[in-house]
Parts: structure tokens; sequence; C-alpha cells
């Protein structure tokens, strides 16, 4: 969906030019991933970069609760990803009892980079240089479509919940 009034070329080109992205869009081909109409999926170049839900909610003109947030975390020092929903906040301590794990805090931005080779506020819930276990929230299932982020702030691709957790192989869990 883009904003009202706005076309798809306004969203940008949606050949990824950073490497980053080009790495997310490579794993989409590769896991042969469609989009809610049942197009091969695209990763797109927003004018500007969005660091929050909110603020890519508005650059796409969708509702907030359909943006998958991908918030990596450290579970007793494992990288564990969690994508919710932009309408949602993670409950941690549910989480760490979720996954049997003794704790569970944001990551740092190092600790995100190392283990995702991508940026905070960029990150794909794929193309990482390795798996990530990885949770996604129930709650997006709720929306036909729904929008993650491509690697770089800039950057965002057009999903469904179900493709969501085929592509990331991860548990469909209540995050919130």
């Amino acid at each position: 969906m883009t904003p009202a009034g706005a076309t798809p070329r306004q969203l940008g080109d949606p050949t990824p030019q950073h490497p980053t992205v080009q790495a997310v869009q490579d794993a989409l081909e590769s896991a042969g991933a469609v989009n809610a109409a049942g197009e091969s999926c695209r990763v797109r170049m927003l004018p500007d970069a969005v660091h929050t839900a909110a603020a890519a909610a508005a650059a796409l003109g969708v509702a907030v609760g359909q943006i998958a947030n991908s918030l990596i975390f450290d579970a007793d020092g494992d990288p564990l990803l969690v994508l919710t929903s932009g309408a949602h906040r993670v409950d941690t301590g549910k989480v760490a009892a979720t996954i049997g794990a003794g704790s569970v805090r944001r990551a740092t931005a190092e600790f995100v980079r190392e283990h995702t080779g991508q940026p905070i506020g960029g990150v794909a819930p794929l193309g990482h240089p390795k798996p990530v276990r990885t949770l996604v929230d129930t709650a997006l299932g709720q929306y036909a479509e729904i929008w993650a982020a491509g690697g770089i702030p800039h950057a965002v691709f057009p999903t469904t919940y179900a493709e969501l957790v085929r592509l990331t192989a991860g548990s469909p869990t209540d995050v919130a």
C-alpha cells in the first residue's frame, strides 16, 4: 500500500544499491519470497530514513501495527530477533520465560551489527551472516500486508505474516 497520492516510483527504485540491502534482496529471492499479491518481494527505498515504526507507517501510509519491528535482544549472550507489531512493546520478562532464558535485554549496537551485519533501525528479518533465533509477534497476523525493514533505515519490503514466519523459520509468539 502506498501513501495517499503516492506512486510506487515515489517509494524509490526497487533495485537495491546498498550492499546490505542487496544481501536482503538476495535472501528474499533465494527463499522465493512473495508479497500479499503473490508477487516476488522487492526491497523498496524510502526517500528518508525511518528509525521508528511510527515513522515507517507514516512514510508508507499504513497503520503502525503493520510495521514488523525487528528488535535484536541479548538472550543469555545469544542473539534473539523479535519481530513485533509496531503497535506493541516487547515484554522481555514474558519472552525470557517463553524461551527459557535467564534474561532477555535490549542488545547494544555492536551486538546487533555483529550478529546481523545490519544497523539498528534497519535490521531486516533475514539476510544475516548466520540464522538468528526468531520470534514473530502473533499480532502481525491480523494484517493482510505487513512491512519489514530491508537492511538499512531507508529500506523496506512488503510481505505477509505467514510469509514472514516462513522466511525466518520464526516461532509465532505473543510477545507483548
